[in-house]
């Protein structure tokens, strides 16, 4: 047992150490996604390891254990309502009406289409988006059209496509390729009924895993992108969709500090999404962030519908005349904005191995 204890802690050390090094590898990047379970583990294992005192390095291996779990712990807390933050209402003119926004990741092959639209009738957001739907899903989805007159569609056979759905007037949409031309990300500009103006982000870059792409190149290339188009913009933004990342992650925090939004996360809660049939072993992969004249008053997970994410259920309003959240605000440095633009072309260097038309494994 004392043996088996021991390739436990090692294991644990190695799962901490590999985020750190900085290599772009999928070994090296997958380790932060189970960031939360590590520390589950890391404290079973130290109560466990209670049973071995009598042992000569029990002293060292308990101290290694409780570091590892001081230092998961120093950076997940933040996205717990144990951080502290400032309680932040609205604090300029008349804000908009609140509007509702759910984005779900389908996968492309989950034929459950009217569980689907029974969440979007049941929670009647005002807009939604669709991640991995291709041409089926699009005809699937015909029946909300009615409902949702304006739409921008991207159908693509390769787990990338993406569908965007609204009650309010879509102004202009963009369909933009930052990095390759299978991957997809798109910018709607909205204008809602009471006047407000504001730019909606899908987004879903392709993760880093043995049965995907083989480092993270294309996924931090692509973020990188959007943070710099969101910079370019003075309209209210929020970007939304499958990063295929963590909040916690360098190139999520870096995507932070290049666009100027905010995690609204932070002080509240993981959302976890993915897998959905697998609650213990569930990341929080369905991100979202957004600038500082936007207000998020609900951000949860829906139920599921078959497909292997949870939808993610947003309530927002925008003031743009509030600076009640701009010190919510972090900026690059220069340093970090040559990373930045040193990793998008990497992205853009970086073949995908992705078949235009995916199987279902």
């Amino acid at each position: 047992m004392w043996e088996a204890y021991l390739i436990v802690v090692s294991l644990l050390i190695i799962f901490t150490i590999l985020p750190k090094i900085p290599c772009s590898h999928w070994i090296f990047r997958v380790a932060d996604f189970g960031k939360i379970q590590i520390n589950y583990l890391t404290a079973i294992t130290f109560l466990a390891g209670f049973f071995f005192y009598e042992n000569d390095l029990w002293w060292y291996s308990q101290a290694l254990l409780l570091g590892i779990m001081i230092f998961h712990t120093f950076t997940l807390i933040k996205y717990t309502r144990y951080y502290p933050i400032k309680k932040i209402e609205s604090s300029g003119g008349t804000p908009s009406k609140h509007l509702k926004i759910i984005s779900a990741n389908v996968y492309q092959f989950n034929k459950k289409y009217t569980l689907f639209t029974d969440i979007i009738k049941k929670y009647q957001p005002d807009v939604f988006l669709t991640m991995e739907s291709n041409s089926e899903w699009e005809k699937a989805l015909e029946s909300m059209e009615k409902e949702y007159p304006f739409q921008h569609k991207v159908p693509l056979e390769n787990t990338y496509g993406m569908h965007f759905y609204s009650k309010i007037k879509i102004e202009d949409s963009i369909t933009h390729y930052f990095v390759a031309d299978d991957i997809p990300s798109i910018e709607v500009h909205l204008r809602s009924k009471d006047g407000f103006e504001f730019v909606f982000f899908g987004i879903h870059p392709p993760p880093p895993s043995p049965t995907e792409e083989e480092t993270s190149k294309e996924r931090d290339g692509d973020l990188l992108s959007v943070a710099k188009r969101v910079q370019e913009l003075d309209k209210p933004v929020i970007v939304v969709g499958d990063f295929n990342n963590v909040a916690w992650s360098k190139s999520s925090i870096l995507f932070r500090k290049i666009s100027h939004l905010i995690d609204p996360r932070v002080g509240k809660a993981f959302v976890s999404t993915f897998h959905a049939s697998y609650r213990l072993l569930r990341f929080p992969i369905d991100l979202m962030f957004h600038s500082e004249d936007i207000f998020i008053k609900e951000l949860k997970t829906l139920e599921s519908f078959g497909s292997d994410h949870l939808p993610v259920y947003c309530e927002f309003f925008i003031d743009p005349r509030s600076d009640a959240q701009k010190d919510k605000i972090e900026k690059a440095d220069a340093d970090e904005k040559a990373e930045a633009e040193e990793m998008i072309e990497e992205g853009k260097e970086e073949n995908g191995h992705r078949d235009a038309v995916a199987k279902e494994d």
